[in-house]
């Protein structure tokens, strides 16, 4: 479809449409923390139906309202036939101070930038960790804006805050058959463009029947990961497969849901598991555990014999999640799988050890792209210890060639060479590094 044309116009400050009134409720509650402040004056665009078009202060477009109940039985999940998502108009990235970095037209498609799937997921992920609150008239501190669209913008790398009418510019559609993490299942509601569209990420298959998925998604109150029936709760058949035409990495899918979306596993059962068990499944739980902030619980890394590593390991993921008593007995339940092969819940805390020592928090904590306080805190031990000099205005939270390179250096001078000086710190580094 051809994107819309907008006119700006600033109605009356006591105009009483369902719109400005809906506008007035969203200032006057705007979230603090890592929302960039707006604009001075925030003019709602009106979408004008030819040029020469006269439009009156009535024709301000009435926002659809945010959920305020929800369905029966599944919590989260809006009452009614609209996801009760309103997003706001395509517009550039914003800055600091809430005003635009980049001048240019946003009518002009710009060019696809390339990102890995894996890079996809981590910057969907990132949104759900910090539980970025829904707002359709704020903008992140990234500079993408706090609705559906902008979220899967921000999750694409896209150089502009889009929205469901625009982003299938940046992508090309495929079936059902076809989707992989970091793909879209898209709604644009023309009879509603701001008020029933909707637009989530698909983070892999949670079933072998793929009758459910992962979906990562910018709704109200805050982003969330979730698992959603297919295509969504409601106008599932509205939904439309799409991939970004800028992914890489063929079939390579993000850490964490590439076997669900690979080879659809569902739970292999309980028997799989536990004292006496040896078998593959045991490996693969444990790899999974380790890239959710598990592995200062293995000396030697996961294998198919269940030992009091992978124990210890489940019980911590399952405390993690606020579980008790049964829920949490070290033993992996079909919840426990599911959080663990599609990302969701939340990571293993690291912990001090004794003699002062952090806990390693994991690899994920360090691949590229990841924005965390461990890699802060890894950066500024790097420079205590005298092996900070790549770094120019850092260390920061946000891991980067800075950091691996001062990395690569700390494990030279313990004498490692080829694969165990990488730059990439494991448990052994990071001990050392904090002894």
């Amino acid at each position: 479809m051809e994107p819309p044309v907008f006119e700006e116009f600033e109605p009356a400050g006591d105009c009483g449409c369902p719109g400005c009134v809906h506008r007035r409720r969203v200032l006057a509650c705007a979230p603090a923390g890592g929302s960039v402040a707006r604009p001075a004056a925030f003019r709602p665009l009106v979408v004008a139906a030819a040029a020469s078009a006269v439009v009156a202060a009535q024709a301000a477009p009435a926002l659809a309202a945010p959920h305020t109940a929800e369905r029966p039985g599944v919590p989260g999940v809006p009452a009614g036939d609209e996801p009760a998502t309103p997003q706001g108009p395509r517009a550039p990235l914003y800055g600091p101070v809430g005003r635009p970095d980049d001048p240019a037209d946003p009518s002009i498609p710009a060019t696809t930038r390339a990102i890995t799937r894996a890079d996809i997921i981590e910057r969907a992920r990132r949104w759900v960790a910090r539980k970025v609150p829904y707002d359709m008239t704020a903008f992140w501190s990234d500079g993408y804006r706090q609705d559906c669209s902008g979220y899967v913008s921000m999750a694409w790398n896209l150089p502009g805050n889009e929205w469901t009418g625009s982003l299938g510019q940046y992508a090309e559609r495929i079936s059902k058959d076809e989707l992989q993490p970091g793909d879209m299942l898209l709604f644009h509601n023309a009879s509603d463009p701001y008020g029933g569209s909707h637009v989530v990420l698909f983070g892999g298959w949670t079933d072998g029947a793929r009758t459910t998925y992962a979906a990562y998604e910018q709704t109200p109150p805050h982003t969330l990961q979730r698992t959603t029936p297919y295509a969504y709760w409601n106008n599932s058949a509205s939904y439309v497969p799409y991939r970004y035409k800028g992914v890489t990495g063929g079939t390579a899918v993000a850490k964490g849901v590439s076997e669900a979306t690979q080879a659809p596993k569902p739970f292999p059962g309980t028997a799989r598991f536990g004292p006496g068990a040896n078998n593959p499944h045991v490996t693969e739980l444990g790899r999974l555990l380790v890239g959710r902030g598990g592995a200062r619980f293995y000396a030697t890394g996961p294998g198919p014999r269940w030992t009091d590593a992978d124990r210890a390991a489940v019980l911590a993921f399952q405390q993690a999640q606020g579980w008790q008593g049964a829920a949490a007995d070290g033993l992996p339940g079909p919840l426990t799988w599911e959080l663990l092969l599609t990302g969701g819940g939340r990571d293993i805390p690291a912990v001090e050890d004794p003699h002062g020592v952090p806990g390693y928090p994991g690899q994920a904590a360090f691949r590229p792209g990841a924005v965390n306080g461990h890699v802060t805190r890894l950066g500024q031990q790097l420079v205590r210890k005298g092996f900070g000099r790549h770094y120019v205005t850092g260390p920061g939270p946000r891991w980067g060639e800075a950091d691996r390179r001062n990395v690569e250096e700390f494990q030279r001078a313990q004498g490692w060479r080829g694969g165990a000086a990488d730059g990439l710190p494991g448990p052994e580094t990071w001990r050392r590094l904090f002894s």
